[in-house]
């Protein structure tokens, strides 16, 4: 029989199509199923796999019932709120479960020695990649650094956040806070007292704080690349609320198109700036990130580092100052909204924290050196972060078969850690766990947690948050200044709502009564 050309390219076409055939089948089916049985075999309880969609039904229904109805406003018990659908699994299979977020398990884990190890193992823990490419969509730099490059790379940009470095962006922080503190003592001139949601002027405040420490002469161009970015992560949010569907980020829907446009505009707008900057530097010190990163990247030039190609590219600068917005803004404005609000119901902290910021800084405006003196202020923010933590789950991708103490998680697995639902654990921290005691804090983190390393706000290993002293420096300053001129408490029209969006927010704002104190 003679073989034609259009046999062959039939015959082609079909291996082809068999086995793209064969490969979906094996990762939308055979390898999620033999994922369940690996890791039921182990002890994992979970829901059956069910085809594509996983768990996400009951994910978003337990999101949208939380949501639904307010919280007691005594009550900080915020973990079957915030992540309710892990509450739910719990109720239903023991904290040894399994979820499926499509077609990739992902494993509870709350063992603090198991914990200890995959936040410091970043060869094998990897960042999350697999379970929602809408996370991936959003482009913040965040899924950038794996490995190698995620350490090398930020060798360089760790001078931006050396104390010496925070120490000369007080000045703006400074600036930023007297603008809010300017709008609040016109609010309560007249009748000495006024009742306002603090969380938009938080939100404001602290969009501030990042633009001008970010970009510093450049900060109004920043608070466009800060405003577009926020459009950005409320556009994920409303994704993330609804059942996630494999491939359906590339159709051109009109969110994926205007993710798609914000996403052109910001690294437009950055790149600008960037171009800019360098067109103007001059050798002097910047004491601004963009400044620092560019700087040090000069630098890397003349040492050895520039022969083993660690130099950032613009694209790696543009996605650092982006990132940089992202989880600096909205970690701090959680920290502060919740220390607000949690001061408003514990009068006496309120009342021990004025005084000692009156004691440090008297009249006088709040300094570096001063900040590391506030012992009662740190203990109250740590509390807080354990009550309210910004970010109350971790996750971490398996991408080979993995030994983790006793278990076998086979590659492909992703793994949670229950943040918050450790940090309010009455076996780490004893019955009054869920209650507001910042002297639990008194002798420092290890000798609150018993030496177990379960207080991780800002993640732990490697790869913890370089910016948390940055995160810290702005509340200390914010918190200060507010302690000196108001004292404040809940408005009766207060709804404690904590909702979970890109960090834990009040789903309903931060109303409270400011008084001036004369």
């Amino acid at each position: 029989m003679e073989v034609t050309a259009s046999s062959i390219l039939l015959s082609l076409a079909l291996a082809t199509f068999l086995t793209c055939a064969w490969k979906a089948v094996n990762w939308v089916w055979l390898r999620p199923k033999q994922l369940e049985r690996c890791l039921r075999d182990q002890g994992f309880k979970g829901n059956p796999y069910r085809f594509l969609y996983g768990d996400s039904k009951v994910l978003v229904s337990a999101i949208n019932a939380a949501r639904s109805k307010p919280m007691d406003v005594n009550d900080d018990d915020i973990v079957p709120r915030v992540i309710p659908f892990h509450q739910y699994l719990v109720n239903l299979h023991g904290t040894n479960y399994f979820a499926w977020m499509g077609p990739t398990p992902r494993v509870n884990i709350t063992d603090p020695k198991l914990i200890k190890e995959i936040l410091s193992n970043t060869e094998v823990f990897q960042k999350p990649f697999s379970m929602n490419p809408l996370v991936k969509f959003l482009v913040t730099g965040i899924l950038a650094y794996e490995g190698e490059k995620w350490a090398t790379h930020r060798s360089l940009v760790n001078p931006a956040f050396h104390l010496e470095k925070l120490k000369l962006m007080v000045p703006a922080m400074y600036s930023s806070c007297c603008e809010m503190i300017s709008k609040w003592e016109v609010l309560v001139s007249t009748k000495g007292s006024c009742e306002l949601d603090v969380w938009p002027y938080l939100f404001t405040l602290t969009a501030d704080m990042i633009s001008r420490t970010a970009f510093g002469s450049d900060y109004e161009e920043g608070k466009q690349i800060f405003q577009l970015q926020k459009e950005q992560i409320d556009l994920l949010m409303q994704l993330r609320q609804s059942m996630y569907i494999p491939g359906w980020r590339f159709l051109p829907t009109k969110k994926n198109r205007k993710m798609r446009k914000i996403y052109n505009e910001v690294g437009a707008l950055v790149r600008n700036i960037i171009n800019k900057r360098q067109r103007t530097m001059n050798g002097e010190g910047d004491n601004d990130l963009l400044g620092i990163l560019l700087k040090s990247n000069l630098k890397a030039l003349d040492q050895e580092l520039g022969s083993k190609n660690i130099k950032l590219t613009v694209e790696d600068i543009i996605e650092e100052c982006k990132l940089f917005y992202l989880a600096g803004q909205e970690t701090t404005l959680a920290l502060l909204v919740w220390t607000m609000v949690l001061l408003s119901k514990h009068q006496k902290w309120q009342a021990l924290a004025r005084e000692e910021v009156l004691a440090v800084f008297g009249d006088n405006k709040p300094d570096f050196d001063g900040l590391h003196q506030l012992k009662t202020v740190t203990m109250i923010l740590n509390e807080v972060m354990r009550l309210y933590s910004p970010a109350p789950s971790l996750t971490r991708y398996i991408h080979k078969n993995t030994k983790l103490g006793g278990l076998v998680l086979p590659a492909g697995t992703e793994i949670m850690v229950p943040a918050i639902a450790i940090h309010h654990d009455p076996g780490i921290w004893g019955q009054d766990s869920k209650n507001f005691k910042p002297e639990r804090f008194s002798e420092g983190i290890v000798k609150a947690t018993k030496g177990q390393g379960t207080f991780f706000p800002f993640g732990g290993g490697p790869r913890i948050c370089i910016g948390q002293n940055f995160a810290l420096v702005e509340a200390k300053i914010a918190l200060a200044m507010i302690l000196k001129r108001f004292y404040f408490q809940l408005s009766p029209s207060y709804v404690h709502a904590p909702s979970l969006m890109f960090t834990v927010q009040p789903q309903h704002g931060a109303h409270l009564i400011l008084q001036k104190i004369i």
